[in-house]
């Protein structure tokens, strides 16, 4: 998910731990060639898309008028303020990012890791020319290799699902509305919620494809817990166990008022609630469905 809005300067340092050698060691996983989007699309994305598309001239508006102009102003703002990360600069974290492409047989986009407190990735798409993922140094100082791949490969199922256009929709709506006059707003809410609903089925996805990438659910719930509550500090003890309870838990309250309570909270969100996405993703991982895809990739040729 991109912010649109200019991130400020900080101070903050990013140092990486010791023995990063080691922390970055992995055993090379099979490419995942042929692999298409609605192999693992969620339903509700799929819905929500097929919903979308129906608005005449959305996309046409974002990738004919504001395409080119906003992938040179980003490409310019990254490469002029963040690291671009290569075989040359932080290679550790660049080969995850190579090895999450060929595991959802994808072309690399740039990655840049950019000075920022708070734990966060976001991914721009316009036109497919110049897709970018961005990594907040908060985030990599948080998570573990595995766990950073699992983002990696999140923000990648974006890339894969083409959900670039309508992230760029939703986040100049949001950006927008403050400044609308009522009658601008009241039309400009009803679209937002629409694109908001949106934004959080497309994020189920996403959540899809890093289990495809890491073949492990826990490690895709472990990252939505540290999201909800990590820090470098205390990171390395947390009960991931709990976490799940905790999601449970959560599904668990469900009479009429909790439901209601529920919907109001979500309403306004971009992503799902981590319990939620947690909870998804365990679920997804027992289902018939990924252990098939999980073979198929695992047996198919170039």
């Amino acid at each position: 998910m991109l912010p649109f809005m200019k991130k400020p300067l900080i101070s903050l340092q990013w140092k990486p731990k010791a023995n990063h050698s080691n922390r970055y060691h992995f055993m090379p996983r099979a490419p995942s060639f042929g692999l298409k989007a609605d192999h693992f699309r969620h339903p509700r994305d799929r819905d929500a898309t097929a919903a979308l598309k129906q608005l005449p001239g959305l996309d046409i508006l974002v990738r004919t008028i504001l395409g080119s102009v906003a992938e040179q102003a980003f490409y310019l703002e990254n490469i002029g303020s963040s690291l671009h990360l290569s075989e040359q600069q932080l290679p550790e974290i660049y080969h995850l990012h190579l090895e999450a492409c060929r595991c959802l047989d994808l072309e690399p986009p740039a990655l840049y890791l950019k000075q920022h407190p708070v734990p966060n990735a976001y991914t721009f798409a316009m036109r497919g020319k110049q897709p970018f993922v961005v990594l907040h140094t908060a985030l990599v100082e948080l998570l573990t290799p595995v766990e950073l791949q699992a983002v990696l490969a999140h923000e990648l199922g974006h890339l894969k699902c083409e959900h670039g256009v309508y992230l760029t929709i939703a986040n100049l709506l949001l950006l927008a509305t403050s400044q609308l006059s009522p009658w601008g707003l009241l039309l400009a809410q009803g679209l937002q919620t629409q694109l908001l609903q949106w934004l959080r089925c497309a994020e189920l996805s996403c959540d899809r494809a890093a289990l495809l990438v890491t073949q492990d659910a826990r490690v895709v719930a472990s990252v939505l817990m540290k999201l909800c509550g990590g820090s470098p500090q205390w990171s390395d003890r947390l009960n991931l166990d709990a976490f799940i309870a905790q999601a449970r838990q959560y599904d668990a309250a469900n009479d009429v008022w909790q439901q209601v309570f529920k919907e109001l909270q979500a309403s306004q969100l971009t992503h799902p609630l981590p319990v939620l996405r947690a909870r998804e993703i365990l679920d997804w991982a027992d289902t018939q469905q990924y252990h098939q895809l999980r073979q198929s990739l695992a047996t198919t040729k170039p």
